[in-house]
């Protein structure tokens, strides 16, 4: 009897032993993980634009700069996949179809067309994707369910940031320039929901003003060499370029155009590069960009887009090229003032940002 306990207890004690072994085995193995921090999840984020031209590149540069700055890098917390409809609309609607239907945690679209469409296939997909967008002229005229009169209505999965151009500053400062001036030419395609805002803002501002808009239509980059030509042979005393993506796209012909006849081209599309254009009075698109990222970058961290108000911000840059005044059919005049406004100014020794301009002004 006295053995038999003893192989009982025998037995118990290696039963006690292993368990021990196993406990703290288990323990080092979840003080490893402990140590190790929480597994990372890396966001998928879809950035998407509507062609391939400086204004949109720079918008989507800011986003991923303020992307960046608030901690999602692409490759760490965030695995972004770039999409490009390259100016054509169905190549738009099909990529809309994708991203909706697709296992992503943001879509962040740059361009009125991108906006139209994400929001359209987000109609359809179950559950809607959640969606910023950016660099889009009036978002409370496009169709996508935004309200002009209360900024707060709108899709519960949808935000974003409006940027309309400042179309009526760009017209005074002409006038301002050439006071005789009485008109002004405009290519742009009606089938581009933004160009549709801007034109019938501009026309309302000349009306204002007593000036002539002399417009022609062009739908695609084929048809802005006819376009251009139409409007120099309507007599037209200069050329104005909105935010309009087939103009914006075809700009270097429209200024080559312009050159030929002697007349300036202004634009509400600054860019970074040289374009040739007298001045050009608008958004700055990085900074419109940077101001989405940031945006997008609260609703990564959780933040609902449904509690955020579709506002309208424009950050404005004026850049004023000295060169374009030469050979002019007409007399155009950059006073002392308007240099001092001005944060890029081009002329024979290089282009100059606004603290390398101070001392040249009034010379």
């Amino acid at each position: 009897m006295i053995a038999v306990l003893k192989k009982i207890a025998l037995g118990l004690a290696l039963i006690a032993v292993s368990a021990a072994i196993l406990l703290y085995s288990d323990l080092a193995s979840r003080r490893v993980t402990a140590d190790a921090g929480p597994a990372k999840h890396q966001l998928r984020l879809a950035v998407v634009q509507h062609a391939a031209i400086p204004t949109l590149d720079d918008g989507v540069s800011g986003a991923l700069a303020a992307l960046k700055e608030r901690g999602y890098s692409d490759g760490d917390r965030i695995s972004v996949r770039a999409y490009n409809a390259q100016g054509d609309i169905g190549t738009a609607n099909a990529i809309a179809k994708e991203v909706t239907s697709g296992d992503f945690d943001l879509i962040f679209s740059v361009s009125t067309i991108s906006l139209q469409t994400i929001a359209n296939a987000n109609r359809f997909a179950t559950p809607p994707r959640t969606h910023v967008f950016s660099l889009v002229s009036d978002p409370y005229a496009v169709g996508v369910g935004v309200s002009r009169d209360n900024h707060m209505q709108h899709p519960p999965y949808m935000t974003g940031y409006g940027s309309l151009a400042p179309v009526e500053d760009a017209f005074k400062l002409a006038r301002q320039l050439n006071p005789g001036l009485k008109r002004v030419g405009l290519v742009w395609d009606p089938s581009e929901a933004n160009s549709v805002v801007t034109t019938t803002l501009a026309r309302s501002v000349c009306a204002k003003m007593g000036l002539t808009l002399v417009e022609a239509n062009a739908e695609n980059s084929t048809a802005i060499s006819d376009a251009v030509g139409s409007l120099i042979t309507r007599n037209i005393d200069a050329i104005w370029i909105s935010p309009d993506l087939v103009a914006a796209h075809g700009l270097d012909l429209i200024v080559s155009k312009a050159r030929t006849a002697r007349i300036p081209v202004f634009t509400s599309v600054p860019r970074k590069q040289p374009t040739g254009a007298l001045f050009e009075l608008g958004a700055n698109y990085f900074a419109i960009g940077h101001s989405a990222g940031l945006l997008a970058a609260d609703v990564l961290d959780g933040k609902s887009p449904s509690s955020v108000p579709v506002e309208n911000i424009m950050p404005v840059t004026l850049q004023i090229n000295k060169l374009a005044l030469n050979n002019l059919r007409d007399k155009w005049t950059l006073p002392d003032s308007v240099l001092a406004q001005a944060d890029v100014i081009e002329d024979e020794t290089g282009r100059h940002t606004k603290d390398q301009t101070v001392a040249s002004v009034g010379h």
